[in-house]
Protein backbone atom coordinates (compact mmCIF):
# COMPACT_ATOMS: atom_id res chain seq x y z
CA UNK A 1 0.00 0.00 0.00
CA UNK A 2 1.52 3.30 -1.13
CA UNK A 3 0.51 6.89 -1.73
CA UNK A 4 0.58 7.73 -5.45
CA UNK A 5 0.39 11.17 -7.02
CA UNK A 6 -2.46 11.28 -9.52
CA UNK A 7 -0.56 13.88 -11.56
CA UNK A 8 3.05 12.65 -11.86
CA UNK A 9 2.68 9.07 -10.48
CA UNK A 10 5.44 9.51 -7.88
CA UNK A 11 4.94 7.08 -4.96
CA UNK A 12 5.43 7.66 -1.24
CA UNK A 13 5.31 5.36 1.78
CA UNK A 14 1.98 5.26 3.62
CA UNK A 15 3.72 6.05 6.93
CA UNK A 16 4.62 9.58 5.77
CA UNK A 17 2.61 12.59 6.88
CA UNK A 18 1.80 14.24 3.59
CA UNK A 19 -1.35 15.27 1.77
CA UNK A 20 -0.01 16.28 -1.64
CA UNK A 21 2.90 15.37 -3.87
CA UNK A 22 6.00 17.55 -4.20
CA UNK A 23 4.61 18.54 -7.62
CA UNK A 24 1.41 19.77 -5.94
CA UNK A 25 -0.74 16.88 -7.16
CA UNK A 26 -3.27 15.09 -4.96
CA UNK A 27 -2.39 11.68 -3.54
CA UNK A 28 -4.39 8.46 -3.54
CA UNK A 29 -3.81 5.05 -1.94
CA UNK A 30 -3.38 2.12 -4.29
CA UNK A 31 -3.54 -1.56 -3.44
CA UNK A 32 -4.86 -4.88 -4.74
CA UNK A 33 -8.45 -5.55 -3.60
CA UNK A 34 -9.33 -8.55 -5.75
CA UNK A 35 -10.94 -11.60 -4.13
CA UNK A 36 -12.34 -10.27 -0.85
CA UNK A 37 -16.07 -10.01 -1.61
CA UNK A 38 -17.03 -13.33 0.00
CA UNK A 39 -15.12 -12.37 3.15
CA UNK A 40 -16.98 -9.06 3.35
CA UNK A 41 -20.35 -10.79 2.95
CA UNK A 42 -19.51 -13.39 5.61
CA UNK A 43 -18.58 -10.73 8.13
CA UNK A 44 -21.79 -8.81 7.50
CA UNK A 45 -23.97 -11.91 7.85
CA UNK A 46 -22.38 -13.71 10.77
CA UNK A 47 -19.81 -11.72 12.75
CA UNK A 48 -20.60 -9.77 15.92
CA UNK A 49 -17.12 -8.23 16.27
CA UNK A 50 -17.37 -4.41 16.48
CA UNK A 51 -15.01 -3.93 13.55
CA UNK A 52 -17.10 -6.29 11.42
CA UNK A 53 -20.28 -4.47 12.40
CA UNK A 54 -18.65 -1.28 11.12
CA UNK A 55 -19.60 -0.51 7.54
CA UNK A 56 -16.02 0.68 7.06
CA UNK A 57 -13.81 -1.87 8.81
CA UNK A 58 -15.86 -4.79 7.47
CA UNK A 59 -13.97 -3.93 4.25
CA UNK A 60 -10.62 -3.39 5.98
CA UNK A 61 -8.45 -5.31 3.49
CA UNK A 62 -9.46 -2.70 0.92
CA UNK A 63 -9.29 0.28 3.31
CA UNK A 64 -6.23 0.26 5.61
CA UNK A 65 -3.78 -2.41 6.77
CA UNK A 66 -3.63 -1.80 10.51
CA UNK A 67 -3.39 -3.61 13.84
CA UNK A 68 -6.98 -4.08 15.00
CA UNK A 69 -6.09 -2.70 18.42
CA UNK A 70 -5.32 0.69 16.84
CA UNK A 71 -8.66 1.07 15.06
CA UNK A 72 -10.80 3.96 16.35
CA UNK A 73 -14.40 3.00 15.59
CA UNK A 74 -17.84 3.79 17.06
CA UNK A 75 -18.74 1.70 14.84
CA UNK A 76 -19.86 3.69 11.82
CA UNK A 77 -21.59 2.81 8.57
CA UNK A 78 -24.10 -0.06 8.30
CA UNK A 79 -26.62 2.57 7.22
CA UNK A 80 -29.98 1.70 5.71
CA UNK A 81 -30.96 1.63 2.06
CA UNK A 82 -34.56 2.85 1.71
CA UNK A 83 -36.74 2.48 -1.39
CA UNK A 84 -39.35 5.13 -2.07
CA UNK A 85 -41.21 5.76 -5.33
CA UNK A 86 -38.80 3.60 -7.31
CA UNK A 87 -35.63 5.35 -6.04
CA UNK A 88 -33.19 3.98 -3.46
CA UNK A 89 -31.89 6.32 -0.74
CA UNK A 90 -28.68 5.37 1.09
CA UNK A 91 -28.97 7.34 4.33
CA UNK A 92 -25.55 8.29 5.66
CA UNK A 93 -27.23 10.56 8.18
CA UNK A 94 -27.62 7.41 10.28
CA UNK A 95 -23.92 7.42 11.16
CA UNK A 96 -22.96 8.05 14.82
CA UNK A 97 -22.54 11.82 14.50
CA UNK A 98 -25.28 12.17 11.88
CA UNK A 99 -23.30 12.40 8.64
CA UNK A 100 -21.18 10.41 6.19
CA UNK A 101 -18.06 12.11 7.55
CA UNK A 102 -17.72 9.36 10.18
CA UNK A 103 -16.70 6.89 7.50
CA UNK A 104 -13.69 8.92 6.46
CA UNK A 105 -12.92 10.09 9.98
CA UNK A 106 -12.57 6.62 11.48
CA UNK A 107 -9.80 5.88 8.96
CA UNK A 108 -8.09 9.28 9.19
CA UNK A 109 -8.06 9.23 13.00
CA UNK A 110 -6.87 5.62 13.04
CA UNK A 111 -4.00 6.70 10.77
CA UNK A 112 -3.29 9.64 13.08
CA UNK A 113 -2.98 7.20 16.00
CA UNK A 114 -0.67 4.97 13.94
CA UNK A 115 1.56 7.93 13.18
CA UNK A 116 1.69 9.11 16.80
CA UNK A 117 -0.16 12.40 16.25
CA UNK A 118 -1.23 14.30 19.35
CA UNK A 119 -3.61 16.78 17.73
CA UNK A 120 -5.84 16.74 14.65
CA UNK A 121 -7.55 19.57 12.81
CA UNK A 122 -9.93 20.38 9.98
CA UNK A 123 -11.74 23.21 8.27
CA UNK A 124 -15.46 22.60 8.24
CA UNK A 125 -18.94 23.83 7.46
CA UNK A 126 -20.07 21.71 10.43
CA UNK A 127 -20.31 17.99 9.71
CA UNK A 128 -16.56 17.35 9.49
CA UNK A 129 -15.93 19.28 12.70
CA UNK A 130 -18.54 17.29 14.63
CA UNK A 131 -17.14 14.00 13.36
CA UNK A 132 -13.54 14.98 14.06
CA UNK A 133 -14.41 16.07 17.59
CA UNK A 134 -16.16 12.78 18.38
CA UNK A 135 -13.40 10.53 17.07
CA UNK A 136 -10.66 12.68 18.63
CA UNK A 137 -12.41 12.38 22.00
CA UNK A 138 -12.53 8.60 21.65
CA UNK A 139 -8.85 8.43 20.67
CA UNK A 140 -7.67 10.89 23.33
CA UNK A 141 -6.37 13.42 20.79
CA UNK A 142 -6.69 17.18 20.88
CA UNK A 143 -9.24 18.44 18.32
CA UNK A 144 -9.03 21.85 16.64
CA UNK A 145 -11.65 22.95 14.12
CA UNK A 146 -11.63 25.99 11.84
CA UNK A 147 -15.15 27.12 10.89
CA UNK A 148 -16.39 30.15 8.92
CA UNK A 149 -17.73 32.60 11.48
CA UNK A 150 -21.50 32.90 11.38
CA UNK A 151 -21.86 30.33 8.58
CA UNK A 152 -22.30 27.09 10.51
CA UNK A 153 -25.62 25.78 11.79
CA UNK A 154 -26.20 25.91 15.53
CA UNK A 155 -26.72 22.16 15.76
CA UNK A 156 -23.42 21.31 14.11
CA UNK A 157 -21.53 23.86 16.21
CA UNK A 158 -23.14 22.53 19.39
CA UNK A 159 -22.13 18.97 18.48
CA UNK A 160 -18.54 20.01 17.90
CA UNK A 161 -18.33 21.85 21.21
CA UNK A 162 -20.06 19.06 23.13
CA UNK A 163 -17.35 16.59 22.11
CA UNK A 164 -14.70 18.98 23.46
CA UNK A 165 -13.06 20.47 20.38
CA UNK A 166 -11.37 23.87 20.31
CA UNK A 167 -13.34 25.92 17.78
CA UNK A 168 -11.62 28.72 15.85
CA UNK A 169 -14.21 30.90 14.12
CA UNK A 170 -12.52 32.36 11.06
CA UNK A 171 -13.71 35.73 9.74
CA UNK A 172 -14.25 34.53 6.21
CA UNK A 173 -15.78 31.67 4.25
CA UNK A 174 -14.98 27.95 4.24
CA UNK A 175 -12.25 28.41 1.65
CA UNK A 176 -10.45 30.93 3.90
CA UNK A 177 -10.72 28.47 6.80
CA UNK A 178 -9.36 25.69 4.58
CA UNK A 179 -6.34 27.75 3.57
CA UNK A 180 -5.64 28.64 7.19
CA UNK A 181 -5.94 25.10 8.57
CA UNK A 182 -3.50 23.79 5.97
CA UNK A 183 -1.00 26.47 6.95
CA UNK A 184 -1.51 25.75 10.65
CA UNK A 185 -1.06 21.99 10.26
CA UNK A 186 2.17 22.49 8.29
CA UNK A 187 3.66 24.87 10.84
CA UNK A 188 2.28 23.61 14.17
CA UNK A 189 2.72 19.82 13.85
CA UNK A 190 -1.01 19.06 13.69
CA UNK A 191 -2.45 16.21 11.60
CA UNK A 192 -4.91 17.40 8.94
CA UNK A 193 -8.07 15.30 8.43
CA UNK A 194 -9.94 17.16 5.70
CA UNK A 195 -10.73 15.17 2.56
CA UNK A 196 -7.45 16.27 0.97
CA UNK A 197 -6.08 13.57 3.30
CA UNK A 198 -6.13 10.38 1.15
CA UNK A 199 -7.05 8.19 4.15
CA UNK A 200 -10.38 10.03 4.42
CA UNK A 201 -11.15 8.94 0.86
CA UNK A 202 -10.51 5.29 1.78
CA UNK A 203 -13.19 5.43 4.44
CA UNK A 204 -15.71 7.32 2.34
CA UNK A 205 -15.48 4.90 -0.57
CA UNK A 206 -17.12 2.25 1.64
CA UNK A 207 -20.42 4.11 1.18
CA UNK A 208 -20.42 2.73 -2.36
CA UNK A 209 -19.15 -0.73 -1.42
CA UNK A 210 -21.86 -1.04 1.23
CA UNK A 211 -24.68 0.11 -1.05
CA UNK A 212 -23.47 -2.42 -3.64
CA UNK A 213 -23.53 -5.05 -0.90
CA UNK A 214 -27.06 -3.87 0.05
CA UNK A 215 -28.08 -4.58 -3.56
CA UNK A 216 -26.34 -8.00 -3.52
CA UNK A 217 -23.65 -6.60 -5.84
CA UNK A 218 -26.17 -5.92 -8.61
CA UNK A 219 -24.93 -2.45 -9.55
CA UNK A 220 -27.47 0.34 -10.14
CA UNK A 221 -27.46 2.48 -13.26
CA UNK A 222 -26.84 5.73 -11.37
CA UNK A 223 -25.37 6.83 -8.04
CA UNK A 224 -26.37 10.43 -7.29
CA UNK A 225 -24.56 12.47 -4.64
CA UNK A 226 -24.18 16.05 -3.37
CA UNK A 227 -20.95 17.76 -4.46
CA UNK A 228 -19.20 20.29 -2.23
CA UNK A 229 -15.53 19.81 -1.39
CA UNK A 230 -15.63 16.80 -3.79
CA UNK A 231 -14.26 14.23 -1.34
CA UNK A 232 -17.21 11.89 -1.92
CA UNK A 233 -17.10 12.37 -5.68
CA UNK A 234 -13.44 11.32 -5.53
CA UNK A 235 -14.13 8.42 -3.20
CA UNK A 236 -17.11 7.08 -5.14
CA UNK A 237 -15.20 6.93 -8.41
CA UNK A 238 -12.32 5.14 -6.71
CA UNK A 239 -14.72 2.68 -5.06
CA UNK A 240 -16.38 1.85 -8.37
CA UNK A 241 -13.09 1.45 -10.24
CA UNK A 242 -11.79 -0.93 -7.59
CA UNK A 243 -15.05 -2.90 -7.38
CA UNK A 244 -15.21 -3.31 -11.14
CA UNK A 245 -11.54 -4.27 -11.51
CA UNK A 246 -11.91 -6.80 -8.68
CA UNK A 247 -14.87 -8.42 -10.42
CA UNK A 248 -17.33 -7.62 -7.63
CA UNK A 249 -19.68 -5.93 -10.14
CA UNK A 250 -20.12 -6.62 -13.83
CA UNK A 251 -20.83 -3.05 -14.97
CA UNK A 252 -19.92 0.46 -13.95
CA UNK A 253 -22.68 2.73 -12.57
CA UNK A 254 -22.64 6.36 -13.66
CA UNK A 255 -22.06 9.09 -11.10
CA UNK A 256 -24.19 12.22 -11.01
CA UNK A 257 -22.60 14.89 -8.79
CA UNK A 258 -25.10 17.63 -7.92
CA UNK A 259 -24.13 21.12 -6.79
CA UNK A 260 -26.18 24.01 -5.48
CA UNK A 261 -26.36 26.75 -8.11
CA UNK A 262 -24.91 29.23 -5.61
CA UNK A 263 -21.85 27.02 -4.98
CA UNK A 264 -21.22 25.51 -8.39
CA UNK A 265 -17.53 25.62 -9.40
CA UNK A 266 -17.45 21.93 -10.35
CA UNK A 267 -20.53 22.31 -12.54
CA UNK A 268 -18.92 25.27 -14.31
CA UNK A 269 -15.82 23.17 -14.93
CA UNK A 270 -17.84 20.21 -16.20
CA UNK A 271 -19.72 22.45 -18.62
CA UNK A 272 -16.35 23.34 -20.20
CA UNK A 273 -15.04 19.72 -20.21
CA UNK A 274 -12.85 20.61 -17.20
CA UNK A 275 -10.50 22.68 -19.34
CA UNK A 276 -10.15 25.14 -16.44
CA UNK A 277 -10.60 25.02 -12.69
CA UNK A 278 -13.28 27.37 -11.42
CA UNK A 279 -13.60 29.13 -8.08
CA UNK A 280 -16.69 30.98 -6.89
CA UNK A 281 -17.92 32.94 -3.88
CA UNK A 282 -20.33 30.34 -2.50
CA UNK A 283 -23.77 31.12 -1.11
CA UNK A 284 -26.54 28.56 -0.66
CA UNK A 285 -29.00 27.37 1.97
CA UNK A 286 -27.23 23.99 1.73
CA UNK A 287 -24.48 24.91 4.19
CA UNK A 288 -22.75 21.53 4.01
CA UNK A 289 -21.78 22.18 0.38
CA UNK A 290 -21.30 25.96 0.61
CA UNK A 291 -17.79 25.67 -0.82
CA UNK A 292 -16.37 27.73 -3.67
CA UNK A 293 -12.88 26.22 -4.09
CA UNK A 294 -13.08 22.44 -3.54
CA UNK A 295 -9.75 20.83 -2.66
CA UNK A 296 -10.44 17.40 -4.20
CA UNK A 297 -11.00 18.81 -7.69
CA UNK A 298 -8.52 16.69 -9.67
CA UNK A 299 -9.54 13.38 -8.08
CA UNK A 300 -13.20 14.24 -8.65
CA UNK A 301 -12.61 15.04 -12.32
CA UNK A 302 -11.06 11.58 -12.71
CA UNK A 303 -14.12 10.01 -11.07
CA UNK A 304 -16.55 11.74 -13.42
CA UNK A 305 -14.52 10.73 -16.46
CA UNK A 306 -13.97 7.13 -15.33
CA UNK A 307 -17.69 6.55 -14.73
CA UNK A 308 -19.00 8.49 -17.72
CA UNK A 309 -20.58 10.65 -15.06
CA UNK A 310 -22.18 14.06 -15.15
CA UNK A 311 -22.35 17.18 -13.00
CA UNK A 312 -25.57 19.16 -12.56
CA UNK A 313 -26.69 22.16 -10.52
CA UNK A 314 -29.99 22.87 -8.76
CA UNK A 315 -31.37 26.05 -7.22
CA UNK A 316 -32.03 26.48 -3.52
CA UNK A 317 -35.74 26.42 -4.28
CA UNK A 318 -35.41 23.12 -6.14
CA UNK A 319 -33.36 21.45 -3.41
CA UNK A 320 -35.62 22.66 -0.60
CA UNK A 321 -38.66 21.36 -2.49
CA UNK A 322 -36.91 18.00 -2.84
CA UNK A 323 -36.03 18.10 0.86
CA UNK A 324 -39.70 18.50 1.78
CA UNK A 325 -40.47 15.44 -0.34
CA UNK A 326 -37.75 13.35 1.35
CA UNK A 327 -38.84 14.54 4.78
CA UNK A 328 -42.49 13.68 4.06
CA UNK A 329 -41.37 10.19 3.00
CA UNK A 330 -40.46 9.69 6.65
CA UNK A 331 -36.73 9.61 5.86
CA UNK A 332 -35.55 13.19 6.37
CA UNK A 333 -32.23 14.81 5.48
CA UNK A 334 -30.29 18.05 5.72
CA UNK A 335 -30.60 20.48 2.78
CA UNK A 336 -27.38 19.46 0.99
CA UNK A 337 -28.57 15.85 0.79
CA UNK A 338 -31.71 16.90 -1.06
CA UNK A 339 -29.68 18.07 -4.05
CA UNK A 340 -29.75 14.39 -5.04
CA UNK A 341 -33.50 14.10 -5.54
CA UNK A 342 -33.63 17.59 -7.05
CA UNK A 343 -30.92 16.52 -9.46
CA UNK A 344 -32.75 13.31 -10.38
CA UNK A 345 -35.89 15.29 -11.16
CA UNK A 346 -33.95 17.65 -13.40
CA UNK A 347 -32.01 14.89 -15.18
CA UNK A 348 -35.14 12.82 -15.75
CA UNK A 349 -36.94 15.83 -17.21
CA UNK A 350 -34.01 16.34 -19.60
CA UNK A 351 -34.03 12.67 -20.60
CA UNK A 352 -30.52 12.09 -19.23
CA UNK A 353 -31.80 9.53 -16.70
CA UNK A 354 -34.29 7.08 -18.17
CA UNK A 355 -37.62 6.32 -16.52
CA UNK A 356 -36.69 2.67 -15.93
CA UNK A 357 -33.10 3.16 -14.81
CA UNK A 358 -32.22 2.15 -11.25
CA UNK A 359 -31.02 5.02 -9.09
CA UNK A 360 -29.37 5.29 -5.66
CA UNK A 361 -29.40 8.76 -4.06
CA UNK A 362 -26.89 9.18 -1.25
CA UNK A 363 -28.24 11.29 1.62
CA UNK A 364 -25.21 12.64 3.43
CA UNK A 365 -26.64 14.23 6.58
CA UNK A 366 -29.34 13.82 9.24
CA UNK A 367 -32.49 15.96 9.21
CA UNK A 368 -31.48 17.51 12.57
CA UNK A 369 -28.17 18.84 11.22
CA UNK A 370 -29.69 22.14 10.09
CA UNK A 371 -32.93 22.82 11.95
CA UNK A 372 -32.67 26.56 11.20
CA UNK A 373 -33.20 25.86 7.49
CA UNK A 374 -36.25 23.74 8.29
CA UNK A 375 -37.86 26.32 10.57
CA UNK A 376 -37.30 29.11 8.03
CA UNK A 377 -39.20 27.11 5.42
CA UNK A 378 -42.11 25.62 7.40
CA UNK A 379 -45.52 26.56 5.91
CA UNK A 380 -47.27 29.10 8.13
CA UNK A 381 -50.34 26.91 8.60
CA UNK A 382 -48.24 24.03 9.99
CA UNK A 383 -47.57 25.78 13.33
CA UNK A 384 -50.70 27.13 15.04
CA UNK A 385 -50.70 28.76 18.47
CA UNK A 386 -53.92 28.12 20.43
CA UNK A 387 -55.47 28.61 23.82
CA UNK A 388 -55.92 25.47 25.99
CA UNK A 389 -59.51 24.83 24.79
CA UNK A 390 -60.95 21.96 22.74
CA UNK A 391 -62.76 24.44 20.52
CA UNK A 392 -59.39 25.91 19.49
CA UNK A 393 -58.06 22.42 18.73
CA UNK A 394 -61.01 21.69 16.49
CA UNK A 395 -60.71 25.03 14.77
CA UNK A 396 -56.98 24.60 14.14
CA UNK A 397 -57.44 21.10 12.71
CA UNK A 398 -60.13 22.35 10.35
Amino acid sequence: MKLHCIRCELAYGSDQIRYTCDCGGLLEIRREVRGHRAVFDERRANSRKPIDQSGVWRFREGVLNVDEAQIVTHPEGATRLYERDGIFFKHEGENPTGSFKDRGMTVAVTQAVRLGARAIACASTGNTSASLAAYAAQAGLRAVVFVPSGKISGGKLAQTLAYGATCLQVRGDFDAAMHLVREACDQLNIYLVNSINPFRIEGQKTIVWELLQDLEWDAPDWIVLPAGNLGNTSAFGKALREAYEAGWINRMPRLAAIQAAGANPFFLGYRESFEARHRVTAETVASAIRIGDPVSWDRAVASIRDTNGIVEQVTDEELMDAKRTIDRMGIGCEPASATTLAGVRKLRAAGTIGANERIVCVLTGNVLKDTDAILRNVPQEQIVEIDPRIEDVASALR
